[in-house]
């Protein structure tokens, strides 16, 4: 089972939030949590378009999200919202999926103007997945260097609120972890 799963919703293969979405799953697995991540670029298109629940991948990412104790779901802005194929793949997973999980939340966006995006549209999406999403991190464009993957995060501010929101989904699992087992 692994601990954290990394949910990205950008379809290009190398995108801003995919970068942001793995550093911060990197602080997490620096804790020692096991992190991996499922992209809408690992599906069939067909299996996103025609909603085909019953298709291997899907069924297995299903049970891969559920499985796990946390989730960072990260997404472009766009049109004011996630991306559609996003939508698409969550519109899949099960309903419970993310079930008293903390998720966090993370997007990017060309400018502060869609700064709202994450509290108006991914942690109701969130919250209708039965999910316990934290504040999360909106990421203007020119703060991430996508010529540094293993250190994207090219403003000191931004890092510090992304190392601050890995640090509240590690707590958040460690204490839904140790009220489990006190039940």
């Amino acid at each position: 089972m692994t601990d954290i799963i990394i949910l990205t919703g950008s379809p290009s293969k190398h995108s801003r939030s995919q970068l942001a979405a793995n550093y911060a799953g990197k602080l997490a697995e620096a804790q020692g949590y096991s992190v991996k991540e499922i992209s809408v670029t690992d599906f069939a298109a067909e299996d996103l378009i025609y909603a085909r629940f019953d298709s291997p991948a899907i069924v297995e990412a299903g049970q891969t999200v559920s499985s796990a104790k946390g989730l960072i779901i990260a997404s472009p802005v766009y049109k004011a919202a996630y991306t559609g194929v996003l939508k698409a793949l969550l519109d899949l997973l099960p309903q419970d999926a993310f079930k008293n999980k903390p998720v966090l939340p993370i997007m990017t966006g060309g400018s502060p103007a869609h700064l709202l995006a994450i509290d108006y549209a991914l942690k109701p999406l969130i919250a209708n997945l039965k999910g316990e999403p934290l504040q999360g991190v909106y990421l203007c464009d020119h703060h991430i260097n996508k010529e540094n993957p293993n250190q994207p995060v090219a403003d000191e501010e931004t890092g510090v609120r992304i190392n601050s929101q890995a640090n509240q989904l590690v707590e958040s699992i460690r204490r839904n972890h140790a009220a489990s087992a006190v039940k």
